[in-house]
């Protein structure tokens, strides 16, 4: 019993003191997913680096919205999906009104690689399930195909560098 007390008493003095923190150190509101009809998707091959595709997606809505941590980049007629260069890809990343978020795909470490798959197209969303964007290898910048073998994406960033720099670029 004395350790149920305890444990009470403990969790009433966190609440006190969580109800007394001044408002800078307040849990921030929570933010509502992003609907479809606020988003823009953008994809490209980077033109010295093309097993590195750039996409963005763009808030256009008035208010911020969330999008899952890790974008879904998949590649027409194969099975799979880019996994995160980094682990713990759960959660959201927050996009303010009327702002960016950038990430980038490695389609395939060697293009040399023997066992590399071609795809003519790649697909960009925010979230499993929702639709995006088909970007065809020609609109990419890759040619008539896009090399693929054990992809890997970024997380969403805040700046095109960013992004750059988790994929391993400049």
């Amino acid at each position: 019993m004395r350790i149920r007390a305890l444990a009470a008493a403990s969790a009433l003095a966190t609440g006190a003191v969580l109800l007394t923190a001044p408002a800078g150190h307040a849990a921030p509101a929570r933010v509502a997913p992003c609907t479809q009809g606020e988003l823009t998707v953008r994809a490209a091959a980077v033109a010295a680096e093309p097993t590195v595709v750039r996409f963005s997606v763009t808030n256009r809505g008035g208010r911020a919205c969330t999008v899952e941590r890790v974008p879904v980049v998949s590649f027409g007629g194969l099975d799979g999906a880019a996994l995160p260069v980094r682990d713990g890809g759960t959660g959201t990343y927050r996009i303010g009104a009327r702002e960016t978020a950038y990430a980038a795909v490695r389609t395939i470490g060697d293009p040399a690689d023997p066992e590399a798959r071609r795809a003519h197209s790649v697909y960009v969303s925010d979230a499993p399930g929702r639709w995006g964007g088909v970007f065809s290898a020609r609109r990419l910048g890759t040619g008539t195909r896009v090399l693929v073998w054990e992809p890997v994406t970024t997380w969403w960033q805040p700046s095109r560098a960013a992004a750059d720099r988790e994929i391993g670029l400049g």
